[in-house]
């Protein structure tokens, strides 16, 4: 026996999940506020492809730099490249006008949540600076939440919490 939450009330809703096969599509109507909200049983082909995939996180390393990408929960890794200038890193959902979608199911992400500012220091080099958008759930730095009026300079490896998924910054190499 399976449960699923109904993503309105949150009352759990019992089945059978072994009279049903993996991709298989149900629907449920919560009988205690009537939402219908749908679930797909086993594991989707997406997320099979995902696990098997090799990420270079120095791949873009001559460029602007990187951020990877982890879902805590999800368990979903990825790496996306910067570029000069400002980042803006949210929630991929179609017609936003970000520059640096996430892929991701996290709700608790915003569709623009973080920017990342990328530009030249006075020595020539590239520096990152991070600031919330502003979100709604708060963008961290070592587990300390930024103000709107923050700004913080990156470094190799800083980590930035958002919802429930870390991003991991990765400079670009010198020369």
């Amino acid at each position: 026996m399976k449960r699923v939450k109904c993503p309105k009330c949150d009352n759990y809703i019992v089945f059978d999940e072994t009279q049903y096969t993996d991709g298989q599509q149900l629907v449920f109507s919560c009988p205690t506020c009537s939402k219908q909200f749908a679930i797909r049983i086993g594991k989707s082909k997406l997320q099979a492809t995902r696990k098997e995939e090799v990420l270079d996180e120095q791949e873009n390393a001559n460029k602007c730099g990187s951020i990877v990408v982890v879902e805590n929960v999800f368990h979903y890794k990825q790496v996306i490249p910067l570029c000069m200038g400002d980042n803006v890193i949210g929630r991929y959902v179609r017609g936003t006008d970000i520059n640096t979608p996430i892929e991701t199911t996290d709700p608790s992400i915003d569709t623009k949540h973080c920017i990342i500012r990328v530009q030249h220091d006075k020595r020539g080099g590239l520096q990152y600076i991070l600031r919330d958008a502003p979100s709604n759930t708060g963008t961290f730095y070592m587990n300390q939440i930024l103000r709107d009026q923050d700004r913080i300079r990156l470094e190799e490896g800083s980590i930035v919490t958002i919802g429930a998924t870390t991003l991991i910054l990765r400079v670009a190499q010198e020369g």
